[in-house]
């Protein structure tokens, strides 16, 4: 019995890294880079990862960007990233191309480049 229970556990545990991994990851964005260049509508910021709601072209965007760890080591700071903030985001948009969502590599605000994931350069 406490080996079935053990197996049963270890499945789930993978069952839902995979999901998180999915989420969190790069799996659900195209591999080529995207670049963006838009007014920032509104901001959350915090854990899991900061929201962007970004307004480029007349159309709104998604921009997923750093945890706020990951913010801190590039140098951008919650204050920068406020309504109304002209920034240009380099990163990979989703696969499905309906979808208006991009996950930020790098966030350009007057002409300084904040590297969010140097390992993607």
């Amino acid at each position: 019995m406490l080996h079935r229970r053990f197996v049963i556990g270890g499945i789930a545990a993978a069952v839902f890294a995979g999901a998180a991994r999915a989420h969190h990851g790069w799996d659900w964005a195209e591999d080529a880079t995207f670049e963006l260049t838009g007014i920032i509508k509104s901001a959350k910021l915090g854990n899991p990862h900061g929201i962007l709601n970004v307004t480029a072209k007349g159309e709104d965007w998604t921009v997923e960007v750093g945890q706020p760890w990951r913010n801190q080591r590039a140098g951008l700071k919650d204050s920068m990233l406020v309504k109304g903030v002209e920034l240009t985001i380099q990163g990979n948009r989703a696969k499905d191309p309906k979808l208006k969502v991009l996950k930020a590599a790098r966030v350009i605000i007057k002409g300084q480049t904040y590297n969010l994931y140097p390992e993607r350069s």
